[in-house]
């Protein structure tokens, strides 16, 4: 099966860069502003995988590996270093296979996600110029309504 993008002109590779280029200075923003709170962007990560989470019991471990694109056991070790913070729990349902693990956030782990949340939305918004332009463009190039 042939690619409708195998043909690209200057400029679309021009809108590849700068798009790449777009998400990789706000993934850099947004590992500074988790140090500037004490945190890597994978604790960042995990904070919002937890808060972001539809469950009202909470995410599973295995969940939020899927959310971080990890393994099982890269997860549960950062858990470990995160609720060594102070910022999560972990908590056993009652009723459930006691083997699940869900976890939540403490009021620490909720403020310093607020904090952080607030300031990514607004680069978010700044941001949006920019996928709107590169969505756009790939509709175009693909044909697509």
């Amino acid at each position: 099966m042939e690619s409708p993008f195998t043909d690209l002109s200057d400029r679309e590779y021009a809108k590849l860069l700068a798009f790449r280029a777009g998400l990789r200075r706000f993934l850099r923003w947004s590992e500074e502003r988790a140090a500037e709170v004490g945190l890597t962007a994978t604790q960042h990560q995990l904070l919002l995988a937890i808060r972001g989470h539809a469950g009202l019991r909470g995410p599973t471990i295995g969940e939020l590996a899927g959310y971080l694109c990890t393994r099982h056991h890269s997860t549960v070790q950062l858990i470990d270093r995160v609720e060594q913070l102070g910022l999560v729990v972990r908590n056993r349902g009652e009723g459930e296979d006691r083997r699940v693990v869900r976890l939540a956030l403490t009021e620490a782990g909720e403020r310093k996600l607020a904090l952080l949340s607030a300031t990514h939305l607004e680069e978010l918004q700044r941001l949006a110029p920019l996928v709107a332009a590169f969505a756009g463009s790939v509709a175009a190039v693909a044909h697509v309504p």
